[in-house]
């Protein structure tokens, strides 16, 4: 039924929000002398957001972005050793290694045998290259396209790029913005499979999902039944 199977990365093959998260944290103990953990924690995400279209998505865009709202919080106060602290979470991030969710691995390996798979995501080309390339599962893509954002012309651009039908593709992620919504604007299929956590931006209103229809799955051990029902049909 499929001509391509694609699949989202970052915290659907692998486990990423968490390191954000713990970075995060770790950025608010060293602030939490100059305001209030909840302030400092939206102020970040206004600084984070508003920054995409400069930095992109990724590691180093993050930690721009921490640093920009430390020295605004702080009035310029926040030590050189503070802000040190904050560039050396950069290095212990991109230092983490690649930890795949439960049920990834054998389940890419079983539909890598059958199926021409497709990985992709959006960041950093070299962050993204080297999570890849440490994740063990490089081998199982025919091609991987990394993206500084994924909507509706992301999509297409790369249908017409590997000469595929959209009708005949599918796409798998845990965001609904990303990997789902714009995937099927283009007329393509897709399979929602929820992370434990989600990135407040990448959240959809549940009103904005009205008559769009996708398949969600609870974990990705259930793809694989879920693929062959559909080449029964």
């Amino acid at each position: 039924m499929f001509d391509v199977i694609a699949f989202d990365a970052d915290d659907t093959l692998w486990h990423n929000e968490p390191l954000y998260r713990g970075a995060q944290q770790q950025v608010l103990d060293i602030l939490a002398h100059y305001h209030a953990r909840d302030w400092i924690e939206r102020r970040m995400y206004e600084t984070e957001v508003r920054n995409l279209e400069h930095y992109g998505y990724g590691i180093k865009g993050f930690t721009l972005s921490m640093i920009e709202t430390a020295i605004e919080l702080t009035e310029g106060r926040i030590s050189g050793a503070e802000v040190g602290r904050i560039i050396e979470l950069t290095r212990e991030m991109f230092k983490a290694p690649v930890e795949l969710l439960d049920g990834v691995e054998e389940t890419i390996t079983t539909l890598a045998a059958s199926h021409d798979l497709m990985l992709i995501t959006k960041g950093d080309l070299f962050e993204q290259h080297a999570k890849i390339a440490r994740s063990g599962l490089a081998d199982h893509f025919s091609r991987v396209e990394i993206v500084p954002v994924k909507i509706r012309e992301t999509y297409q651009s790369i249908t017409a790029k590997h000469k595929i039908n959209p009708e005949r593709f599918l796409m798998i992620g845990n965001s609904i913005r990303s990997d789902i919504l714009p995937v099927i604007e283009i007329g393509g299929r897709a399979i929602h499979i929820p992370y434990e956590t989600t990135w407040e931006h990448e959240v959809v209103p549940e009103e904005e999902l009205a008559g769009r229809e996708f398949v969600r799955l609870a974990h990705i051990r259930e793809l694989l039944t879920l693929i062959d029902q559909y080449r029964s049909r």
